[in-house]
């Protein structure tokens, strides 16, 4: 039985009268790993922002289980989105601070532990995302794929109920971005988070997608949702096909056959 950890609904994106995407009706389910795809242009980094609370919408709303967050007052909102971590796609590490420092700030500015539990919780979300001994290195230390990795770790700071994440294979290479996706799928599986994806590698979609809505630059709106695999066997629609196999499959018109 799945059960809705984030509904968005009626919800229309944009700035000023330049409107980005309109009517969006979908939910995100618990342990749902919900990618959200779209040719480029078409709003998704927009829509992420629009979900953690970095961007009111134009209409609509979005409703954390049942709590809506655009109608909550400020107090409420900020006691909802403390239940969500984010990955954003450079990492977004502090570069004054070490890798303990960077994910240790979400803790000391939210929680009243002492520095001595901080440095503990710190040392163990470093190890599950296989940065052990790497606490004392600054960002420039280390690869860009360590840099993912600790802002992943950063984001998992607070043990979230919900994990997004900007685009998390741009700048990898194969292995790397294959390694981060195991390592997503086992944050998944041990902390019992749902993860909501912003992505374009259809190798990524396609490995660990369990749901996803496919957002159009034309229309302007979603045009599909659902598991990517069953988009792609099941999908009629030319647009979505052409995303999922990179243009190489075409639907024909049987009526034209």
């Amino acid at each position: 039985m799945t059960t809705p950890c984030l509904t968005i609904k009626n919800m229309t994106m944009a700035y000023g009268d330049f409107i980005i995407q309109h009517d969006l009706d979908f939910t995100i389910n618990r342990g749902d790993i919900f990618i959200i795809m779209g040719g480029s242009g078409c709003g998704k980094s927009t829509l992420l922002m629009h979900l953690i609370g970095l961007q009111r919408p134009a209409k609509g709303d979005v409703f954390y289980g049942e709590e809506s967050l655009w109608q909550a007052e400020h107090q409420t909102r900020q006691r909802i989105l403390q239940r969500t971590g984010v990955l954003f796609q450079t990492g977004a590490l502090l570069s004054s601070m070490t890798l303990a420092e960077n994910v240790a700030l979400p803790i000391s500015e939210h929680t009243r532990l002492d520095s001595l539990r901080i440095s503990e919780i710190v040392s163990y979300k470093l190890a599950l995302v296989g940065l052990a001994g790497f606490e004392d290195y600054y960002p420039s230390e280390i690869s860009g794929g360590m840099q993912k990795r600790a802002g992943l770790a950063r984001a998992m700071a607070l043990d979230p109920e919900i994990l997004f994440v900007d685009e998390p294979s741009a700048g990898l290479d194969p292995v790397s971005a294959k390694l981060l996706d195991d390592l997503i799928c086992s944050l998944r599986d041990n902390l019992r988070a749902t993860i909501v994806m912003v992505t374009h590698e259809l190798a990524s979609i396609f490995a660990i997608g369990t749901n996803s809505v496919f957002l159009d630059p034309e229309t302007k709106t979603m045009i599909a949702t659902g598991s990517p695999k069953q988009l792609l066997a099941k999908s009629r629609d030319p647009k979505v096909i052409r995303f999922l196999t990179r243009g190489e499959t075409e639907i024909h018109d049987e009526t034209k056959t």
